[in-house]
Order: structure tokens, then sequence, then C-alpha cells
């Protein structure tokens, strides 16, 4: 099967990957080395060799896994935390076995710039993976599809619920998107936090998001939006 070749950016884009099982790190390389204008330039099994390679190679994207050690559960997104803070520049694509919300949310938190969630089971097609890599490596975001599907289905809704909302409220959802608060955006778009959380409330009920124990509402209206921008740049 033919691979499509990276875009340019800057060069190949150079890859740190990491899982902590060794058959998925050999499965992973060889779905990368395959793919034109991308570069592995380090391989880990775990998340502090992780940091300290991105730290000494200074990829441009980091492929991981979500679960591995040192804390077993939600490395991937601890590791894609910390490299928002000490590596901003670099993207992240998180590859999980299961679509869970909590990770959709964890992934998110700070911003969704620079950050794509996966499922494992992409990696069947390269050019799945390939075009996660291209996204994170360019500042944009993309989440499985899966991920989408699972979070729209948690409130009742019908057509595009996206078309509902007023000017401000999009304004006010596309700052969420960015990962701001709600005193960020009231002070960007020169509102009180009390009307921003007004516009807030508005959008979840437009969207039919009222089961905060199935998911997390704000998390769900951010990746509706994200899937909405996805598909008008397709």
């Amino acid at each position: 099967m033919d691979v499509p070749a990276a875009a340019d950016v800057d060069g190949p884009i150079r890859i740190a990957l990491a899982d902590d099982s060794f058959l998925m790190r050999e499965a992973m390389q060889q779905v990368l080395d395959r793919l034109d204008g991308v570069e592995v330039v380090a391989v880990c099994d775990h998340g502090e060799r992780l940091l300290e390679a991105v730290d000494r190679e200074r990829p441009r994207v980091v492929v991981t896994d979500v679960r591995m050690p040192p804390s077993g559960d939600d490395e991937g997104i601890r590791v894609a935390r910390r490299l928002r803070v000490v590596h901003p520049e670099v993207g992240v694509v998180v590859l999980s076995q299961y679509a869970e919300p909590s990770y959709g949310l964890g992934l998110l938190d700070g911003g969704a710039g620079g950050r794509a969630y996966l499922l494992k089971e992409r990696l069947h097609d390269p050019a799945e993976l390939l075009a996660a890599i291209q996204v994170v490596a360019r500042g944009g975001s993309l989440i499985d599809p899966h991920m989408v599907e699972l979070l729209m289905g948690a409130g009742e809704r019908g057509g595009s619920a996206l078309a509902q909302l007023t000017a401000r409220e999009r304004e006010v959802l596309g700052l969420m998107a960015q990962g701001r608060s709600n005193a960020a955006i009231a002070d960007a778009l020169v509102l009180t936090k009390r009307a921003v959380e007004k516009h807030v409330g508005a959008i979840f009920l437009r969207l039919g998001l009222r089961d905060e124990e199935v998911v997390s509402r704000r998390v769900t209206a951010v990746l509706m939006y994200l899937a909405e921008a996805d598909a008008r740049d397709a």
C-alpha cells in the first residue's frame, strides 16, 4: 500500500515514540518508518525517559501510549500536560486502546492546540496516524471520530446542534476550545464573568448536555466544536 508523504514542516517531522509494550513499540516504529517525511529520533518505554528524550532530541511530535510507567494509568496525559509547560512547541499524539472521556478531558486541559487522541486500532491505516502527526505538528487538534461519537451521544441532539448557537455563544465556545477559563474568556471578550457563565450555560442547554455524571459537558462541547472545524477543513 502506498503511504502518503508528510507535508513539509521545516524538514522531516521528528518523532519521539513511547509505549511500555515491546511488541507495540516495534509495531508502531515499523508503521512510522514507512511514512515519508517522518523520522523517529527516540523510542522509550517510560514517561520519565520520554521527557528526557524530548529534552535531548527536541522532536516536533511525541507519539505516546496513554498507559505506561511510572504512573501506569494516565502517563501519556501527564506527559502531554508537562510538555505544555516545558516544551509548548511539541505536539502530542496520545494513543489508547479505549475511548475514555476522562482521557479526552485531561488531554485538552490547558488547551486543545497541538494535541490528538487516537485509538490504537487506527494504526492499521498509516494515513490516519500520519494525519494526526501532521495536525499536531502545526498546532492543530484531532480527536478520534469514535471518541467524538461517544461524547456527542451523551446528550439528546438532532441535526446540527452547533447551528443553534448564537454568534456570541460560538465565540465563547471557540475560546473554550483553546482551553481558556471563564475568567479568561471574560477578559478576551470584554464581558463580566457572570455573563460568560450565562453563555456557557446556554451553550450546554442548546447542545443538550445535561448529565455531568456521564461525561464532562465542557469537554463534550469542545469536542463537538473541533469535530465541526475538522469537517470544514477537510
